[in-house]
């Protein structure tokens, strides 16, 4: 859709109007830092204007993400607004459209504001996140013994050092997990005051195994309440990337701290593990919703860049109504090690659309789900049951920020 308004490109010197305008369609102040600043790529941002000023923005930025078997590159989505007073002009599509036939990764990644809008686009929700409201009095941590090790906390400065390599182990275990550059760590572990909403600053919770060595972090916050029966403060865990003991030990420190009566974690995987350390696991209170919508911009790339269950060759026709030129039939054939996918003339065994393929491309969701609504129709008997298996993963996708 070509509208009245001019696209272009983004300018250095666009980066404050934008943050206002994306602030402004959000509903909340603007922040503009040095850090901030940094981390615009204004080669990577798009901008309607009418006349002189920004009416619309969308952004993608430079990172990579974990998938089934890899960790690829993936534009990461976000600062997607138009200003209230150009609303229903489809600025909106326009922005969004020219993106997605510009990107240069093979899938593009975002959190969405509005589930109802990027569906129209043929982006797909590919992970969920379980947001806890634990009740700390009903709960029961687990009493099980952890082997030996010890828990501290780190300074800025030391996490920064530290725990890059943690997360990039996250990666290779789980997908949907976005990566992180320097910059962005310094960002993740930016602290102001003014941005706590009346929390207490963030503690930069480790584990360190017998040898001494960290396999484990926790970044979370504290706020006090005090209810008619005493105590009744909150704990805020905002992430958490650990494995065995070092994910038993950071949780049972979290679920017992003195003078707390509930706990807030909103990033949790629909398979997290913590379900297991509780004695009431309905004290968990967990809700799950969508995080992660992903867009396939690439169908043989993509689909050559993940890695598959079990071993697969068939005949996929896709159709796409805003990438015509990801439209056709395509051969994937893969093993536990690596995968082919081009563009063939043979009879198709599986017909979905690039929506389907974006929900399902993290393994967390199956072809079966959208076979059963007839988004995704079956040609030759029994693809569909090898298809699902080949694009499903031991482990459910997750993202662990909003970016």
């Amino acid at each position: 859709m070509v509208t009245e308004y001019p696209v272009r490109q983004a300018r250095a010197e666009d980066y404050e109007e934008m943050g206002a305008l994306f602030a402004g369609a959000m509903l909340f102040e603007p922040h503009v830092d040095d850090l901030g600043r940094r981390l615009f790529e204004p080669e990577r941002a798009l901008v309607a204007t009418d006349g002189a000023e920004i009416v619309g923005s969308t952004r993608a930025l430079t990172r990579d993400l974990s998938v089934p078997g890899a960790v690829v590159p993936a534009a990461h989505v976000t600062g997607v607004g138009v200003r209230a007073t150009h609303r229903r002009r489809g600025l909106m599509a326009e922005l969004i459209t020219r993106q997605l036939r510009e990107v240069p990764e093979a899938i593009a990644v975002l959190w969405a504001s509005e589930a109802g809008i990027y569906g129209r686009f043929g982006y797909g929700a590919a992970a969920f996140s379980t947001s806890y409201e634990v009740d700390l009095h009903r709960v029961g941590p687990s009493k099980a013994r952890t082997r030996p090790g010890e828990i501290g906390t780190l300074s800025v400065d030391d996490a920064l050092k530290e725990l890059p390599s943690l997360l990039r182990g996250l990666q290779e275990r789980r997908p949907g997990v976005s990566g992180r550059s320097e910059l962005e760590w310094q960002r993740r572990l930016k602290d102001k005051p003014e941005d706590r909403g009346g929390k207490t600053a963030r503690e930069i919770l480790v584990h360190r195994d017998e040898t001494g060595s960290i396999d484990g972090y926790a970044l979370w916050r504290g706020k006090m309440d005090w209810g008619p029966t005493g105590p009744a403060s909150e704990v805020h865990v905002e992430e958490l990337v650990a494995t065995g003991p070092a994910y038993q030990a950071l949780w049972q420190h979290l679920l017992t701290l003195d003078l707390a009566a509930t706990l807030r974690f909103g990033f949790a995987a629909v398979d997290e593990p913590l379900q297991q350390l509780v004695t009431t696991p309905t004290a968990l209170n967990r809700r799950i919703s969508e995080s992660l919508w992903l867009r396939v911009t690439d169908v043989a790339r993509a689909l050559e860049q993940r890695r598959y269950a079990v071993p697969v060759d068939l005949v996929l026709d896709v159709t796409d109504e805003v990438i015509p030129a990801n439209a056709g039939r395509y051969r994937l054939t893969a093993d536990g090690s690596a995968a082919r996918c081009e563009r063939t003339d043979a009879t198709a065994d599986l017909t979905l659309s690039v929506t389907e393929l974006g929900a399902t491309y993290l393994g967390g969701r199956t072809l079966a789900e959208f076979a059963a609504t007839g988004r995704v129709i079956e040609h030759t008997p029994g693809t569909l049951n090898l298809a699902t298996a080949a694009f499903g993963w031991p482990t459910a996708p997750a993202s662990i920020e909003i970016f």
